[in-house]
C-alpha cells in the first residue's frame, strides 16, 4: 500500500476519494496543531530534530530519517495492507469474514475501547512536555521526541477511525481528545496513570518501559479486532510503539551501568556523593510505575472482558497462535487466582476463561517485564554489585480489580494494616519528598554532541547507525 505523502493529512487510506471525511480532518488538523503547540514539547518547536517518519507500511524500509522540525512531521494516517479473505478467529464469530463496518450491536462497546486507546496517546504527551528541557544528551533529547510525535501520529490513527465510522459522535470524541488534559482537576484524561505527574528522566524511562509496555498489550489485543480498519491500525501502531518501549527499557539499563560504575568510586556506594542514582531509589520507582501500570489493565474477573472477547473485539495478545492459546473460543476453561475473604483467609477462586481476559494479558505483560528486569539484573551480576531488582507482586498497591484496597507487601506475603501500608508507602516503598528533590536535582540539560548526564551511561549505539556525537538536535 503507497502512501500519499504530499497530502495535506499523509495516508494510506486514499482519503481523496473521501470528499466529506477529508473536509472534517482538515478541520481537526489545526486544532490538533493548536493542541501540540499549546501543551506538546516546550521550548523545541522550531528546533530540527532527527526524526524518523513512516513512508511505508511494508515490514521492512518502513522509514525514513532526516531532521525535521515537530510541528512540520508528517502525522498521517497509515493502515497495513487490507487482506480481502480474512477471516475471525476467536469468540463468537469464528468463521465469519471481519467487519470492514461497526456492527450496530457493538457501537457502543467498540466506541468506548476506541476512545480509551486514544486517550493516552495525547495524555503522554502532555505528561511529558517539560522534559527536553533536562535531556542528559542530545540522544536522549532526540528519542523523547520520536515518542512523542509518533504518540500524536498513533492519536491521528484512533481519530480518523472515530471520524469514519462513527459519524457526528466519533468527531465530537476526537474534539474532546484536543480538550482533555493530563491532571487536569476538573477536565482529566480518562485513565489515572496518565495523569501522574512526570518531572524526572527516571520517571520518564519507567514509563516507556512500564506503562508503554501496557499500550503494546493493548494495542496487540485490539490488532486482533474483528473490527479490521482498527485492527489494521494497531498493527502498524505497534511498529512504531517497539522504540517507545526501547527507550524505556535500555534507559534504565544506561541508569544501571552508570550506577554501578559510581559505586566503585565511592568506599561506601553511596552514588549520591558522585551524583549518581542509587540503586534503592531506582527499585521505588519500578515500584510506583509498574503497580501503575497494572491497573490500566482493568479488572481481572470483568464482565466487559468477556463481552469483548465473546464479540470479537478485543482478542488475547497473539491470538492467532494456537500452541499459545489452543482454544479459540475460551469456554469450558477456568482461570484461578488467590485471594482473601471478608474473614481475613486466603481462598483460590476459579472464573470463566473469559471473564478473565485482562487477567490473561496481565499475565504476559509481566512475563515480558520480568524479560527486561534479568536484563537489569545481569548488570548488576557482571558489574559484581548483589543488588538486585524485583517486581512487585501482581497484588501490590492496586487501585482497580480483584486486589484494588488490599494493603499487600511487594511480595504479597503480607496484609498490612492501614497505618502501616501507608507509612511502607511514604517511607519505603516509593519515592520520598527527598528521592524526587535528589532525583530532580540531578536533572540538568547536556546539549555538547557525544557528551552525556553523570548519571547516565552512554548507549551502545547511535540512532539509524549514527555516531554518538551525530547531532541529534540542532537549536534555532
Amino acid at each position: 500500500m503507497s502512501i500519499d505523502l504530499n497530502a495535506k493529512i499523509p495516508n494510506n487510506v486514499n482519503l481523496h476519494e473521501d470528499k466529506k471525511l477529508q473536509r472534517a480532518l482538515e478541520h481537526w488538523l489545526p486544532n490538533y496543531l493548536s493542541w501540540w503547540d499549546e501543551v506538546g514539547p516546550e521550548g523545541f518547536q522550531t528546533s530540527d530534530i532527527y526524526l524518523r517518519t513512516a513512508v511505508s507500511v511494508d515490514s521492512g524500509g518502513w522509514a525514513h530519517f532526516d531532521h525535521v522540525k515537530m510541528p512540520d512531521y508528517r502525522w498521517g494516517i497509515f493502515l497495513t495492507p487490507n487482506d480481502g479473505n480474512k477471516t475471525i478467529q476467536y469468540g463468537d464469530h469464528i468463521g465469519e469474514k471481519v467487519w470492514n463496518d461497526v456492527p450496530g450491536e457493538y457501537r457502543k462497546e467498540l466506541r468506548r475501547l476506541i476512545v480509551t486507546q486514544a486517550d493516552t496517546e495525547p495524555a503522554s504527551v502532555e505528561q511529558q512536555r517539560l522534559l527536553g528541557q533536562t535531556a542528559p544528551s542530545l540522544y536522549d533529547m532526540r528519542n523523547l521526541f520520536q515518542v512523542n510525535v509518533e504518540e500524536g501520529r498513533h492519536l491521528w490513527a484512533m481519530v480518523y477511525v472515530l471520524h469514519k465510522h462513527f459519524g457526528k459522535d466519533g468527531r465530537e470524541e476526537a474534539e474532546e481528545l484536543l480538550t482533555r488534559r493530563s491532571g487536569h482537576v476538573d477536565h482529566p484524561r480518562i485513565l489515572q496513570t496518565f495523569n501522574n505527574p512526570m518531572t524526572n528522566w527516571l520517571d520518564f524511562f519507567c514509563f516507556t518501559m512500564f506503562t508503554d509496555r501496557d499500550g503494546k498489550y493493548q494495542l496487540g489485543a485490539l490488532a486482533e479486532s474483528a473490527f479490521d480498519p482498527l485492527a489494521r491500525s494497531c498493527q502498524f501502531m505497534l511498529t512504531e510503539e517497539a522504540h517507545h518501549l526501547f527507550v524505556g527499557e535500555t534507559g534504565i539499563r544506561r541508569i544501571v551501568k552508570r550506577t554501578c560504575e559510581l559505586m566503585k568510586e565511592v568506599p561506601d556506594g553511596d552514588v549520591t556523593k558522585v551524583g549518581g542514582i542509587p540503586l534503592e531509589v531506582l527499585q521505588k520507582h519500578i515500584n510506583h510505575w509498574f503497580s501503575s501500570s497494572m491497573d490500566l489493565f482493568g479488572g481481572e474477573n470483568s464482565s466487559n472482558a468477556a463481552t469483548y472477547f465473546s464479540s470479537a473485539l478485543k482478542g488475547r495478545f497473539n491470538e492467532n497462535d494456537r500452541k499459545r492459546h489452543p482454544n479459540a473460543t475460551a469456554l469450558e476453561e477456568d482461570y484461578s487466582y488467590t485471594t482473601v475473604d471478608e474473614k481475613g483467609y486466603v481462598k483460590t477462586v476459579n472464573i470463566p476463561l473469559r471473564r478473565a481476559m485482562n487477567a490473561v494479558l496481565l499475565d504476559d505483560y509481566v512475563t515480558d517485564c520480568t524479560r527486561a528486569l534479568d536484563k537489569w539484573n545481569r548488570t548488576l551480576e557482571k558489574a559484581g554489585v548483589d543488588y538486585r531488582f524485583y517486581l512487585p507482586t501482581t497484588k501490590f498497591h492496586r487501585n482497580v480489580g480483584i486486589y484494588a484496597g488490599q494493603n499487600y507487601t511487594p511480595d504479597g506475603t503480607q496484609i498490612l494494616s492501614d497505618a502501616e501500608y501507608k507509612r511502607h508507602c511514604e517511607e519505603v516503598w516509593f519515592p520520598t519528598k527527598e528521592d524526587k528533590e535528589y532525583i530532580d536535582s540531578l536533572m540538568v540539560s547536556v546539549t555538547e554532541p557525544g557528551k552525556f548526564a553523570n548519571w547516565i551511561a552512554p548507549p551502545t549505539r547511535g540512532i539509524n547507525a549514527q555516531p554518538l556525537d551525530f547531532e541529534y538536535v540542532k537549536f534555532h
